[in-house]
């Protein structure tokens, strides 16, 4: 392959029953800006299933980073970017079919910084509704903080402007997204750009978490939820991300 124009980079942590969709949709959005200048990044975290196998099957390049740490699991995919522009989508996501149409478009401007997507769940219910206004409710005075709601589901940007922030921080458990939207758009005020959020294209996501755990679950355990929020806490990240089985 030539050097990629994009490089989309995908955490995955037993993912077997997910990838393949999320690559499908992936090859798919790439027809629109030319196959043959995307490269797929796929990045197994302490993987037991064939994860692996399926991502390569579909043409993905697979590095291993087995660290309890998604920050780090994502830098590890963006520091190995050939493309000027990265895209960053979780394996159990899928990018509509304009989505690297339409980033193109938005960096190409001149305008923006980079930026991230809206997500819709696959399946909704009262209980995801009133989860989703929860933690909205509990991110808020975050986001009035940083300047108003930062939209990530699935970030885009250059991987230079990636690297002169210094990537995701390894020292959060959890929220390590919020924390990188936030420095990304102080960058791009700093430039005089905007941090988007795609509107044509969106990212559906999958509810699976809510068939797991119950869809009131986040509000039954409310006091898990606050310090998942606080992105430092070992153990409420460990019992919600990383030590779940899948």
């Amino acid at each position: 392959m030539k050097k990629p124009t994009f490089s989309v980079v995908i955490p995955a942590h037993n993912e077997e029953k997910y990838i393949g969709r999320c690559l499908r949709a992936v090859i798919s959005a790439a027809k629109y800006v030319r196959p043959d200048k995307v490269e797929i990044i796929v990045v197994a975290n302490r993987c037991s299933d064939k994860t692996c196998s399926v991502a390569r099957y579909y043409g993905a390049r697979v590095l291993v980073n087995d660290e309890k740490c998604i920050a780090a699991v994502r830098n590890t995919g963006v520091n190995a970017a050939n493309g000027e522009i990265v895209v960053t989508i979780d394996a159990d996501s899928l990018m509509t079919k304009y989505s690297l149409l339409e980033i193109r478009k938005l960096l190409r401007s001149g305008e923006f910084i980079g930026g991230g997507a809206n997500p819709k769940f696959d399946r909704a219910s009262l209980g995801i509704a009133v989860s989703s206004l929860y933690v909205a409710a509990n991110l808020l005075p975050v986001m009035l903080k940083n300047g108003g709601y930062l939209s990530g589901a699935m970030f885009w940007f250059y991987k230079r402007d990636f690297d002169t922030i210094g990537g995701f921080d390894e020292s959060l458990v959890s929220l390590e997204d919020m924390d990188f939207a936030k420095r990304l758009k102080n960058l791009g005020d700093r430039r005089g750009k905007r941090y988007g959020t795609l509107k044509r294209s969106y990212v559906l996501t999958s509810s699976r978490k809510f068939d797991q755990f119950g869809d009131w679950y986040l509000i039954k355990n409310r006091q898990l939820t606050k310090r998942i929020f606080t992105g430092k806490d070992r153990s409420a990240a460990d019992s919600f991300y990383y030590d779940v089985k899948r």
